[in-house]
């Protein structure tokens, strides 16, 4: 800006510099013209003829003429010796020097065989032109000296004026947008600020959101990022916590177990068998967590167009080997839907897994899919004793467990129905949902929109 107002002073003097000389120039050729017209027309008033006598022609011409205040009209005679006998007009020129007073620079105008020129003197510049006069008598000529140094002064004037307006206007604009600059600036220092401050032991700090400009937009994504990194690490401890609290317990019964181990080979391969029991348990138990750390990442899931009526029977046919229960496929959506087939198969064997667990043999497991309006569903029934309601809002968390576990063949360590939260919630629009079975028992459905 200060570039712009200086380039705007700058500009304007010149303009004004070069409306002056043009008004000059015009101003020249207009009384050299007027003299030269009353030279070739003008009538001696005492004769009543053409004038013969330069100085008298000079004396009625300057008599009739109104010159401007730096304009000085002046009638040289004997211009062809030294020291030219001066006719001018009776009046005072602002100028501190009008250029009869100056004896050497008119001297130098009456020698000059120019007829304008420019005089560059230390009390101002002086513009001139001079029109010969051939009517008889002593060679002389008239002269017009136009004083430049006030309109020079003017457009000087101008150009400081226009300097100090554009200063005051500089330090105005610098404030103003100081204060702006801090102002639309602020959320971002509080961004800063807020980001020095995270820790990962603290995330919990939050930029105030205020108005909808872009900066309130990055308010908004910055907190949108603080609450990914804080589920993030949330995760990250949740699954620390988890895995030192269920691996703990099976090595402690390994090292027991080996620390008490005896020279007895019955006793040596009963331990054996313990301690590999409680190895595999830990490496199934590494492997779900593991799981539930991958289905934070966005290619956890990956879907495709997939029939649901051959999903449906693929599952139905994988969980028949899992016991021995009345195994139903109990309806099929004959349509197409975008689903990960085999994240949805591991999710559906592992409810059937929970529902033989928690069945007796013979026990009726139901299979099957429906598409109803604007929604998939997938489900596996069972005849079970059912979940118990305090227990219906944790069962999917990690290492939950319900209190009523009536026919449970195994122990697991709690994972497997938050994997398949995991996998439903990791598609678009999913979910899983425990309903009650008709006649007793639990319904698991995972739900996908459409």
């Amino acid at each position: 800006m200060a570039v712009a107002l200086a380039a705007v002073a700058v500009v304007t003097r010149t303009l004004l510099l070069r409306d002056a000389d043009h008004r000059i120039n015009q101003l020249l050729t207009q009384e050299t013209g007027e003299f030269a017209t009353f030279v070739e027309q003008g009538v001696d008033p005492d004769t009543g003829r053409r004038f013969t006598d330069p100085e008298a022609l000079l004396r009625v011409f300057l008599q009739r003429q109104y010159s401007d205040p730096d304009e000085e009209l002046l009638g040289l005679v004997g211009t062809g010796g030294p020291g030219p006998r001066v006719v001018r007009q009776s009046r005072d020129i602002p100028s501190p020097l009008p250029l009869h007073r100056d004896r050497p620079s008119l001297d130098a105008v009456a020698a000059a065989p120019e007829s304008s020129g420019r005089l560059d003197r230390a009390r101002g510049e002086v513009r001139w032109a001079k029109v010969p006069i051939e009517t008889g008598g002593p060679p002389s000529a008239f002269v017009v000296a136009f004083h430049a140094d006030r309109q020079q002064a003017i457009a000087d004037e101008a150009f400081r004026i226009l300097l100090a307006i554009s200063g005051v206007a500089l330090l105005l604009t610098t404030g103003i947008g100081w204060v702006v600059a801090g102002r639309i600036l602020a959320p971002v220092r509080v961004v800063r600020t807020t980001a020095a401050e995270l820790t990962e032991r603290d995330l919990t700090q939050r930029i105030p959101v205020q108005g909808k400009d872009d900066i309130a937009a990055l308010a908004e994504t910055f907190n949108a990022m603080l609450d990914r990194l804080e589920r993030a690490f949330a995760g990250q401890r949740q699954f620390v916590d988890d895995a030192g609290h269920e691996l703990r317990t099976p090595i402690t019964i390994v090292r027991g177990h080996l620390e008490l181990m005896g020279d007895d080979p019955a006793e040596r391969a009963e331990t054996v068998r313990l301690v590999t029991d409680e190895l595999d348990r830990m490496s199934r138990i590494v492997e779900d967590l593991l799981l539930l750390a991958k289905a934070e990442r966005p290619d956890f899931v990956r879907t495709e167009p997939v029939q649901l009526g051959e999903l449906t029977a693929d599952v139905f046919v994988k969980a028949r080997a899992l016991g021995d229960r009345d195994w139903v496929l109990d309806g099929v959506a004959d349509r197409e839907a975008r689903l990960d087939a085999q994240r949805i198969t591991q999710a559906m064997v592992q409810l059937a897994q929970n529902a033989v667990q928690h069945t007796v043999p013979g026990a009726r497991i139901a299979i099957g899919s429906r598409s109803t309006a604007g929604r998939i569903e997938l489900y596996v029934a069972d005849r079970g004793p059912g979940v118990q309601e305090q227990d219906a809002a944790v069962i999917f968390e990690r290492f939950r467990r319900g209190t009523a576990r009536r026919g449970a063949r195994t122990s697991g360590a709690g994972l497997g129905l938050a994997i398949v939260r995991a996998i439903a919630e990791g598609h678009r629009g999913g979910r899983v949902e425990l309903r009650p079975t008709e006649g007793g028992g639990a319904t698991f459905v995972l739900v996908f929109e459409e």
